[in-house]
């Protein structure tokens, strides 16, 4: 005859206990004595994939090209921030407040602050000439810059009683090795005052755009002498180079 086996259950009885004592220090997710082994639900058991990092979004501080990197005769410096409010203007020929002729022909508005513009500017002190490269970011089509500067070519821009010729050409644009980026050229003359106390720049510019970063190099000198293009190219291409790295 088989004898009955009638030896407690001690494992059995072990798991109803701890999962009540679960529940008591759990109350909030325990509805129900469970009986049986305590298992994992299976969403315990999935792993959980981790969040992909937010992309890094590089200030214009730090896509502007290098001081060390401008070519002799140039000495170059960073602009702090209070110094790139009044630089940058200076290279569209059109002081904040002119009143312009014709209308509507203000540039573009543009936010100078550090987290959206910073320029460094190479001064050649013998030939009273400056190569300046600026770095926009969040900067609008470079499509939109262009019909501004055909619609304005000529401007009469007026403040503090000075009036100053604005006079633009649009050049070939420029040809780079960075796909997608969109390119422009222009020649610039500033006629300001009249008379013996009249004063004339020109200009010689490079613009670039890669998705929203502008890259402009201008050439500025304070004569109608023609620009130093042999180093303003090197310079466009360098800061171009720069901006796009990965």
């Amino acid at each position: 005859m088989t004898r009955r086996d009638t030896r407690p259950r001690h494992r059995a009885s072990a798991g109803r206990s701890a999962v009540a004592a679960a529940c008591l220090v759990l109350a909030s997710a325990c509805s129900q004595t469970v009986s049986g082994d305590p298992r994992p639900e299976p969403a315990a058991l999935t792993a959980t994939a981790p969040a992909s990092a937010p992309a890094i979004v590089r200030a214009p501080g730090d896509l502007v090209l290098p001081p060390e990197r401008f070519p002799e005769p140039y000495v170059a410096v960073v602009l702090p921030p209070e110094a790139v409010a009044q630089a940058a203007p200076d290279l569209t020929g059109i002081q904040p407040g002119s009143k312009v002729d014709p209308g509507g022909c203000l540039p573009p508005a543009q936010d100078y602050g550090p987290e959206s513009t910073a320029m460094v500017v190479g001064t050649d002190n013998a030939g009273r000439a400056t190569i300046s490269v600026e770095v926009t970011r969040s900067a609008p089509d470079l499509g939109e810059y262009r019909t501004y500067l055909t619609e304005c070519s000529q401007v009469d821009a007026t403040v503090q009683g000075i009036t100053s010729t604005v006079s633009t050409v649009l050049g070939d644009d420029p040809a780079i090795a960075v796909d997608g980026a969109e390119t422009l050229a222009l020649t610039r003359t500033v006629d300001s005052g009249r008379g013996s106390g009249g004063m004339t720049q020109s200009m010689a510019a490079r613009i670039a755009q890669i998705e929203d970063v502008r890259v402009t190099v201008t050439y500025l000198s304070f004569d109608a002498a023609p620009p130093d293009a042999d180093n303003l190219d090197l310079v466009f291409r360098e800061a171009v180079d720069f901006a796009a790295r990965p």
